[in-house]
């Protein structure tokens, strides 16, 4: 299929398939009209003789490479970017900015690259065109090179495979089709494609050599650019899918693989069913830091934690499993939950790579059935208990990094059998408003989910019912939620 045609300033938006598949159709007419013409010059007259029919036939062999040249890239613009070899979702990959467009090319620039030139071989004649001499870098009044002396401006890699073709030429008549690099005498390397084709007496042998000379430097900068650029791209593809799956598996390994109810503590006096949940966000790539935990500590009270550290992906993952690894070392050390909120503040704002974070942290003795809670910028618990919930009221407590050495109030609930308690990250609701009320939006959807989650059997079921109102929507950020059922 011939290769398609695409403009010179792309869109600002990718074009429909349909516009795409115009352009190639009129790139197909173009190509038959062009074939044509080549057609006539070749049988119009005796190109030996007339030096405007030659110049019509190298003419036309430009256009035919500038086609060539351009059809790999309108097959990009057709296809797009390669998608996953997996169809999954990919991680987000920051595209590279596109260089400033340039000017448009004054009218004529491009006849302005192209030069001829004719070596006679019976009287030794060589003829140049001014622009073969621009391209060359040389003056009119320097003479044009013979073909012995062309090579002395060749680049050393490129003068075998310019003798090559000259002599394919001269000796067996063969056309000339191919690429080299000049050295200029200002110090520049320019990339010249030749086409050309001997000219022979009436005996014939080559009387003459023609060539038209085309400078394709900007081209092929633009085509390594493009290429270099793809190159780059599938790079960073590769980087962010490494560091997705990496992000992945580090949360799965931090997060509690739980598959149905667990009571805490084993054998005591008070049960607490509990079940968690994670909620992805919208766009998978978005891995965060949000955590839920539950861990029973030697004197046989229950860990109870929920939090979210700022960013995505591996940065964000590390970050939250430090953060639930120092939570736990230091609440079985035996520390209260407005202790181990000021130690996280203190590690976050120490770190090497400081972030933020918010949390909640509770701790509840089976043998009193009380509650003692903390938190740090994060949504104060809900306790649903006789068909009703409302929120706990917070003591004081900033976002964790916020500020070095910051206190953290500490309260303390009254649980009663058949209480259901409610812990969960701000990102369970999309932030589409603004405004002192959004905030509560997540809090109020899960109090009117009182007389449902009143009437659950267990944890379990309650957290499947908060999954039905919240699993569907399209969060902007992933989220967790905690639900703990004191039994009797």
């Amino acid at each position: 299929m011939p290769p398609p045609l695409f403009a010179d300033h792309p869109a600002d938006q990718t074009p429909e398939r349909g516009a795409v598949e115009a352009l190639i159709s009129q790139a197909r007419t173009l190509r038959g009209g062009l074939d044509a013409v080549r057609r006539e010059s070749s049988v119009a007259g005796d190109l030996a003789a007339d030096p405007q029919l030659r110049w019509q036939r190298a003419l036309c062999e430009l256009a035919v490479h500038h086609l060539d040249d351009l059809g790999g890239h309108l097959d990009q613009l057709r296809e797009g970017l390669p998608s996953s070899p997996t169809g999954a979702a990919e991680p987000r990959v920051e595209l590279p900015v596109a260089p400033p467009e340039p000017a448009a090319p004054e009218r004529g620039a491009l006849l302005r690259r192209v030069g001829s030139a004719e070596w006679n071989l019976l009287t030794d004649e060589v003829t140049w065109s001014d622009e073969l001499y621009t391209m060359f870098g040389r003056e009119p009044a320097d003479e044009p090179l013979t073909l012995d002396e062309l090579p002395s401006l060749v680049h050393a890699d490129d003068q075998e495979k310019l003798a090559v073709m000259v002599t394919d030429c001269l000796v067996d008549g063969r056309p000339i089709d191919g690429e080299f690099r000049i050295l200029r005498v200002d110090s520049g390397i320019r990339t010249v494609h030749m086409v050309g084709e001997p000219v022979l007496d009436a005996d014939g042998s080559t009387a003459c050599m023609w060539a038209v000379l085309r400078d394709v430097s900007e081209l092929r900068r633009s085509q390594t650019a493009v290429r270099e650029t793809g190159d780059s791209l599938q790079r960073q593809r590769h980087i962010a899918q490494t560091e997705h799956r990496l992000a992945v598996e580090l949360q799965e390994a931090v997060l509690p693989p739980w598959r149905g109810s667990l009571r805490f503590p084993e054998g005591g006096p008070v049960t607490l069913d509990l079940a968690g949940r994670y909620l992805p966000a919208d766009t998978s790539a978005l891995i965060g830091g949000d955590w839920y935990d539950a861990l029973q500590l030697p004197d046989g009270r229950t860990l109870l934690s929920v939090g979210d550290l700022t960013g995505h992906g591996v940065a964000a993952t590390s970050g939250m499993a430090m953060v639930l690894g120092a939570l736990r070392g230091m609440a079985v050390a035996g520390h209260r939950p407005g202790q181990l909120m000021g130690f996280l503040n203190q590690l976050l704002d120490s770190a090497t790579q400081p972030a933020l974070g918010s949390a909640v942290c509770c701790q509840f003795d089976p043998a009193t059935r009380v509650l003692e809670w903390s938190q740090a910028g994060h949504p104060a618990p809900l306790l649903f208990r006789g068909g009703t919930g409302r929120a706990l009221d917070p003591p004081e407590g900033v976002l964790l990094g916020a500020t070095t050495g910051a206190s953290y109030g500490q309260r303390a609930e009254q649980l009663e059998p058949g209480d259901l308690l409610v812990l969960h990250t701000d990102g369970l609701v999309p932030r589409r408003t603004h405004g002192p009320d959004s905030a509560h939006e997540g809090t109020e959807r899960l109090l009117a989910l009182a007389p449902r989650l009143g009437a659950a059997r267990s944890a379990q079921e309650s957290v499947r019912i908060v999954v039905e109102e919240f699993g569907a929507t399209e969060r902007e950020d992933d989220a967790c939620v905690l639900l703990a059922k004191v039994g009797d």
